[in-house]
């Protein structure tokens, strides 16, 4: 798991509850997902395909994955794929991020009754970024 940064990390809930939230929000914005749970190291892989034409969704986005793993006290998220973008989608995609962190966020606060949190990792990366590729 050292050859990526994680990108959000959750505190209060576990990887189990952080992955459904994850999973709810890309079927409810027009995603089919699929879940593997892995033992050692102990994760989740989730791997989401548009079926469902949504615009916010920029095409280089049609199937993404994920990879949440446990931490002390919570869970990571790791922007797994794609990998790249061309330019021309880098800001839709870059605001699909930012509306999927911020529900995220939303959703785990409500359900905890704000004991549980999502924050950005101190050295949060999304894959596409060419500062991430440069490490």
């Amino acid at each position: 798991m050292a050859e990526a940064a994680d990108w959000l990390r959750v505190r209060g809930i576990g990887r189990e509850r952080f992955v459904g939230y994850v999973s709810d929000y890309l079927s409810g914005i027009g995603f089919t997902v699929e879940k593997v749970e892995s033992a050692e190291p102990a994760s989740t892989q989730i791997t989401g395909s548009l079926v469902r034409m949504n615009p916010s969704v920029p095409a280089g986005l049609k199937v993404v994955r994920f990879r949440v793993a446990p931490t002390s006290g919570g869970a990571a998220i790791y922007w797994e794929a794609p990998a790249t973008l061309p330019d021309s989608e880098l800001a839709r995609a870059d605001r699909f991020s930012r509306e999927l962190e911020t529900h995220l966020g939303r959703a785990v606060s409500t359900e905890s009754h704000g004991t549980a949190k999502v924050v950005r990792s101190p050295v949060a990366r999304l894959p596409w970024l060419p500062e991430a590729n440069a490490r």
